[in-house]
């Protein structure tokens, strides 16, 4: 299980073959050192310029019994299209010619800004992924938070309450990622992932508070990304997980419990890449379960050359921008 397949493509093995001429790869593995969702997500061309649309089917047919000489009344399933729209996330980096070129070796002093910037954008990804609503700041794409953020809803079996009442709660995600389950999308005709257009030297208006202007380098970074949602039943959220009860032993024996019934819930863990998130507070918990031998069901495994910790064969990534200020979930 803790094998990630390799059918389906992440963004970082889309953005290799649409640009293959090295400079990629400098980005991809600064993207995967800040943000190990993107090792983990499929990434597909969406079918729309703005975003993707889908067809998700909501019923299934009703076979008949029948006897010699009975009739079978003919039916058909169920569907329903759903558009996800993708958002634009841009940003301009400018820094002084003259610091630039100080030190004699240019590139790389405009690398580490670019590493800057490149952590800022997936932060903000990944931010957008659990927590973006379309609804609400219209420019964002409509991450998960948004569609598992209710007790009562359709899909409510796939959000497990685990109790939390206080302003402290956070939660624990568990994924497959796959072209039929969910995964990002990319607008038709685009590039997948970060791209880095180098501007070259720009004179720079209003450098100064002044109004002056100088010479610069400028660089845009662009990504336009959405999220869509094919069947509801692949993804499983334990939300109003209360952080600070979590010290004790027997809270965190709870948290285990609620992970075992969250991947109950999932039809088919091997219809994707499946793949638990959670923020840094509550994977030591988790850790800490290891040692402390509250359950067996984590282990350390090797996943694609690395020591990942995984629950029950899952791997279990950790992902800052799971906040401990949620809202309790109803």
């Amino acid at each position: 299980m803790a094998t990630l397949s390799t059918n389906n493509p992440t963004m970082a093995d889309v953005a290799k073959r649409l640009d293959p001429n090295g400079k990629v790869d400098i980005i991809v593995e600064i993207m995967n050192q800040t943000n190990p969702v993107l090792q983990d997500m499929t990434a597909i061309e969406g079918n729309l310029p703005t975003g993707h649309r889908t067809s998700v089917r909501t019923g299934l047919p009703a076979p008949t019994w029948r006897k010699l000489y009975g009739g079978v009344q003919p039916n058909k399933s169920t569907t329903a299209q759903v558009t996800d729209n993708c958002g634009m996330l841009e940003a301009y980096a400018e820094v002084d010619k003259a610091l630039a070129d100080l030190n004699g070796n240019t590139a790389a002093f405009r690398l580490s800004e670019d590493r800057a910037q490149i952590e800022g954008m997936n932060q903000e990804v990944a931010q957008t992924l659990f927590y973006g609503n379309d609804g609400i700041a219209s420019a964002e794409f409509t991450g998960l938070s948004p569609r598992y953020n209710s007790l009562s809803a359709e899909n409510k079996d796939n959000v497990i309450d685990a109790g939390g009442t206080g302003s402290d709660n956070t939660s624990a995600w568990l994924v497959v990622w796959g072209p039929n389950t969910c995964h990002s999308i990319y607008p038709k005709g685009s590039k997948a992932g970060l791209s880095i257009e180098d501007k070259g030297q720009v004179t720079i208006e209003n450098a100064d508070s002044n109004g002056g202007r100088m010479e610069g380098y400028r660089t845009h970074y662009k990504w336009d990304i959405g999220l869509t949602l094919r069947d509801w039943r692949y993804v499983s959220r334990v939300c109003n997980i209360d952080v600070s009860d979590l010290a004790n032993t027997a809270n965190a024996q709870a948290l285990i419990k609620y992970m075992i019934m969250a991947a109950e819930r999932i039809p088919q863990l091997g219809m994707g890449r499946a793949v638990w998130y959670m923020n840094r507070n509550l994977r030591e918990k988790l850790r800490l379960g290891i040692v402390d031998k509250i359950a067996n069901n984590l282990t350390w495994e090797t996943v694609s050359g690395e020591r990942v910790m995984t629950f029950d064969g899952i791997p279990v990534q950790r992902t800052d921008a799971l906040l401990n200020t949620e809202s309790r979930v109803v």
